[in-house]
């Protein structure tokens, strides 16, 4: 049976991420992927915002690792060549919103991001297209290549020596006192006897856990999806902004946002669904464009064509809070050596650097300062 350091369980953004990190602190690191490529599941399946840290609580692991994440993404991009481009982002508010604005501004401020206050006519000056009664300017907030990104990752993961070993999902698993094995499946199954285990696996976390023999059942938080739909714009936009409504409901509302070939898409919405399920109902565009015209009027009929969908891994149900990411260690569910990575929504693109450091802080891989 194959021994190993560490073992790193899906490659998406936090988990490449978390595999360079471990990787650069001189541990051997295989990263294991089910599927045939990196990236295919939530990370390739989002808005690619690089997001500066202003909806999340005080002190949460979300508003920390977004602010820290934020800064760790546009040097690492820079550093890498990864294309991204810091657009700066407006958020808007009709008559009735002023103080839920303000409101926002207090909670970014508390995080340390600071925002400018734009009445209507400067954010029109910006933006000649919106329609708000004031708005406000984040300017750290961007946009990146997520594919791009992940291959960064990967590259320097792998060339302070990790693994990545494609096809191989982790099929089961049993606790042992020498360390945790992993069946492996795929093409070539195989065990693996890890020290430790960082499950990263999305959408499929706690399934990964549910497969290994020694793990209480009770650790495992329920998991409820939550789709996002998006809707691409069928001609040119007239923003160079990224441009958000104010918030309701626990999400962060129909936005729209620019690639970096500056073609504008709108979403996500909010769907509970029971499985996994990726097309997106052209009919559901009819919501879309009463949202975006409350601040962009000028939104031609017919311009919303169905572009894609992502499934946010929420910890909570349609009427719940919305809870913190959640790492768990030993001291929760009693396995030396195994982290669980669950509930792992955005901003997670943003924070995954930093998410990467506070969970190998966590594990002991990192010491305490250099987080």
């Amino acid at each position: 049976m194959e021994r190993v350091q560490c073992v790193v369980i899906g490659a998406g953004v936090v988990g490449l991420a978390l595999a360079r990190t471990l990787a650069r602190a001189g541990r051997e690191v295989v990263l294991l992927e089910s599927e045939d490529r990196i990236g295919t599941g939530i990370s390739s399946r989002n808005s690619e915002v690089v997001h500066a840290g202003i909806y999340y609580p005080a002190g949460s692991l979300k508003a920390r690792s977004c602010v820290a994440g934020n800064r760790l993404l546009y040097a690492f991009c820079e550093a890498h060549g990864v294309a991204h481009g810091r657009l700066g982002k407006l958020i808007v508010a009709a008559d009735g919103q002023l103080e839920a604005l303000r409101d926002l501004r207090s909670r970014a401020a508390a995080n340390g991001v600071i925002l400018e206050w734009l009445e209507g006519s400067e954010a029109r000056h910006l933006e000649p297209e919106l329609r708000c009664a004031a708005a406000l300017h984040s300017p750290t907030t961007g946009i990146v290549d997520s594919h791009g990104l992940m291959r960064a990752l990967r590259l320097d993961a792998e060339a302070h020596g990790a693994t990545v070993v494609l096809r191989s999902p982790v099929i089961g698993g049993q606790v042992r006192p020498e360390g945790i094995e992993l069946r492996v499946g795929g093409e070539e199954p195989m065990p693996i006897l890890a020290e430790r285990v960082f499950n990263a696996a999305g959408l499929g976390a706690q399934t990964v856990t549910r497969a290994i023999t020694g793990v209480p059942p009770g650790s495992i938080p329920p998991q409820f999806l939550s789709k996002g739909n998006y809707y691409g714009l069928s001609g040119p936009a007239p923003f160079s902004h990224l441009v958000y409504p104010i918030p309701s409901q626990g999400a962060l509302g129909v936005h729209l946002t620019l690639d970096l070939g500056g073609q504008a898409r709108f979403g996500p919405d909010v769907e509970w669904i029971d499985h996994e399920n990726y097309d997106v109902d052209p009919r559901r565009a009819d919501s879309f464009y009463a949202e975006v015209r409350k601040y962009w009027p000028g939104l031609p009929d017919g311009s919303l064509q169905p572009a894609y969908a992502g499934i946010r891994p929420k910890l909570h149900g349609p009427s719940e809070t919305a809870p913190d990411f959640l790492i768990q260690t030993e001291a929760v569910h009693g396995v030396p050596g195994l982290v669980n990575l669950y509930g792992i929504e955005s901003p997670g693109l943003t924070a995954s650097l930093a998410l990467a450091e506070e969970v190998a802080t966590r594990a002991g891989v990192l010491p305490a300062a250099t987080r």
